[in-house]
């Protein structure tokens, strides 16, 4: 088993929290009335954690990689992480919320794939 998989319903839980707070800051309101949610008010705390989760999150889909369990799940995160990263940084604000949400989804569906397969590997064993 892969020992990474211990870590991936906290980053379930982190997806989820991210497109909350992406639909907070950059949700139908946010655009309705044009802000820009980089001038938007948000907490220390709040910041602070998501750009850990961000570093945390990226330095262990890395770590997937190094184990026959889950490395190809870890070439997906990473490749959507970087094509996401690529789409968002070129269309308008409108579209960032459906970009986001798409990434979150394959993500999201990533992640409960590796947890499915590290847990039918332990129950083959």
């Amino acid at each position: 088993m892969n020992p990474s998989a211990l870590l991936a319903p906290l980053f379930v839980a982190f997806e989820l929290w991210q497109l909350v707070v992406s639909e907070r800051y950059m949700g139908i309101k946010q655009i309705r009335v044009n802000a820009d949610p980089r001038e938007l008010p948000m907490k220390h705390w709040m910041a602070a954690t998501w750009a850990g989760g961000l570093v945390a999150y990226y330095v262990w889909m890395l770590t997937l990689l190094l184990h026959p369990v889950g490395r190809a799940q870890g070439v997906v995160l990473i490749a959507v992480t970087g094509l996401g990263y690529l789409l968002r940084s070129t269309c308008g604000l409108k579209w960032v919320l459906v970009v986001l949400t798409f990434e979150g989804s394959i993500r999201i569906g990533m992640l409960i794939s590796f947890i499915v397969q590290s847990w039918r590997r332990l129950n083959a064993l």
